[in-house]
């Protein structure tokens, strides 16, 4: 199929990257559309957890937040936040972990807390929520984000959840045992972090993006792979499944609004 948006590609390319075994810490937004076309394509057998302490919920329509509802109604069970980062992220259990961010560098550290100086940022973000700790404990991390230069930057003012540090293995080097972000997945193209150095690095382009659209889109001189692959469009089945969810959870939304 060649009728989708850019946003669409992202969303399908990231749910992709899941498996049916995976036990998925789930963040809000981006994630959990490509965490739920996962649920409902290839993957119906994943574990979704959301930082609320709900397990293996079956969301109808996407949460508008951690507390929304609809996802204690179709868990399997729901637990304590503390119970959900101690027993379950810190001890392990959870495969993989899908974040999203402000912004990005090119070790994959995210910021969600302030752009500009800490004491006098130009903007005030939400902030971290249980990211760091996600980003620290799940097995490892996906990412989602559109490609921009006001979000993939040279530097950080902050570093809210840790990725690859300063790159090598830093990560190893501060005691930590887990793989860290493995995938950004952009509207524009799908990186990896380079086995050695862990710079992003571009391993497909999608369909209608270009190298020089990535390069212009970046904070930083962007590296490509030796061989850099073609994005699989989207299938039928793939697309039907993400715009179906996005319109009952619409619908729903709005029904929610016209109520109040």
């Amino acid at each position: 199929m060649s009728d989708f948006t850019p946003t669409e590609m992202m969303t399908i390319a990231a749910a992709r990257a899941l498996t049916n075994d995976d036990v998925c810490f789930v963040g809000i937004g981006a994630p959990s559309a490509a965490c739920n076309v996962a649920r409902l394509t290839h993957a119906p057998d994943i574990t979704l957890i959301y930082e609320s302490g709900t397990v293996g919920t079956r969301p109808d329509v996407l949460p508008l937040s951690i507390g929304d509802g609809e996802l204690c109604d179709t868990a399997l069970f729901t637990v304590s936040v503390p119970e959900m980062f101690r027993y379950w992220l810190q001890g392990g259990r959870i495969t993989t972990g899908f974040l999203g961010g402000a912004q990005i560098d090119r070790f994959a550290n995210l910021n969600t807390t302030v752009v500009g100086p800490y004491d006098r940022p130009k903007v005030r973000l939400p902030g971290g929520g249980g990211a760091p700790e996600i980003a620290s404990n799940c097995g490892q991390i996906f990412i989602t984000m559109a490609l921009s230069k006001r979000g993939f930057v040279d530097r950080l003012p902050f570093i809210t959840s840790m990725g690859h540090g300063e790159g090598g293995n830093h990560r190893e080097r501060l005691g930590l045992k887990t793989k860290g972000p493995t995938r950004v997945i952009t509207d524009l193209c799908v990186l990896e972090p380079d086995p050695a150095t862990k710079e992003l690095t571009v391993m497909s382009i999608h369909q209608g993006a270009t190298r020089e659209e990535i390069i212009d889109n970046c904070g930083w001189p962007i590296r490509f792979a030796e061989t850099v692959i073609d994005t699989p469009v989207p299938t039928e089945t793939e697309l039907t499944t993400l715009r179906d969810i996005n319109a009952r959870t619409k619908k729903a939304h709005q029904g929610n609004k016209e109520a109040a």
